[in-house]
């Protein structure tokens, strides 16, 4: 979840994070917002005696998320419209904003059917302007039915999972530290110039980048990272 959508912050533009110290333990029972050291890389040494990112080692949603989540393959297409959506509404905002109103946006978007957002009328834009529960933009709903159109017509040359797979590279990075992840890659950059190309809109190469890392076709953990090289894609030396 980059400085978009990375080990350095799952936002378009980096979470101002406030590099946590090594403490002292003393006799309050540590919870999931208490990271208890912190590396030399920016990775965090947590309670639970874990090693992540500095983004996902205060914020339980982040944590969970990290933990179960990024990072992880996706083929199936609902799953990859859901992710490529919210990659869109989360341009400019924190990622953890879109966590908390994802619930939200599962259930007004027909649960990321591609089918059934392609369908969407003008009603159904006014109905999701109206809801406060969603990120309420005009350009990304019109951007959501768009890609939803997008994806079906897909389907006839292969499909989505088909495409965005086909741009995995044959290594993905090995960051070190935070500053060594990369935003945006030869990969994105072609990937999101074919999307442009078959229709799809929000779909720039650092939006895209991050699309990558969240479905697991790279690998951008830092190597220190307790979730590096457990995706079942990629070792932890960057390889497949």
């Amino acid at each position: 979840m980059q400085t978009h959508n990375s080990d350095t912050a799952p936002t378009d533009t980096a979470p101002t994070a406030t590099t946590p110290t090594a403490t002292t333990p003393t006799a309050t029972t540590p919870t999931a917002t208490t990271p208890t050291a912190t590396a030399p890389s920016g990775a965090v040494l947590c309670e639970d005696g874990l090693i992540r990112p500095s983004w996902a080692a205060r914020d339980p949603l982040l944590r969970e998320y990290y933990d179960t989540e990024w990072g992880m393959p996706v083929y199936d297409e609902a799953g990859l419209f859901e992710r490529l959506v919210l990659e869109g509404f989360q341009s400019g905002l924190s990622w953890v904003t879109i966590l908390r109103k994802r619930p939200a946006f599962r259930e007004v978007f027909a649960g990321f059917s591609p089918d059934a957002v392609a369908a969407f009328t003008e009603a159904d834009v006014a109905r999701l302007m109206a809801d406060e529960r969603i990120v309420r933009n005009r350009r990304k709903i019109d951007a959501a039915i768009t890609n939803a159109r997008a994806v079906v017509a897909l389907r006839s040359d292969g499909g989505l999972a088909e495409l965005i797979w086909s741009y995995r590279p044959e290594t993905t990075p090995e960051p070190r530290i935070m500053d060594e992840v990369p935003t945006r890659s030869p990969e994105s950059e072609a990937l999101a110039k074919e999307l442009k190309r078959r229709g799809f809109s929000f779909v720039g190469p650092v939006t895209i980048f991050a699309l990558m890392e969240a479905i697991g076709v790279i690998d951008t953990h830092l190597v220190d990272s307790h979730r590096r090289g457990t995706s079942g894609v990629w070792t932890g030396t960057g390889t497949t």
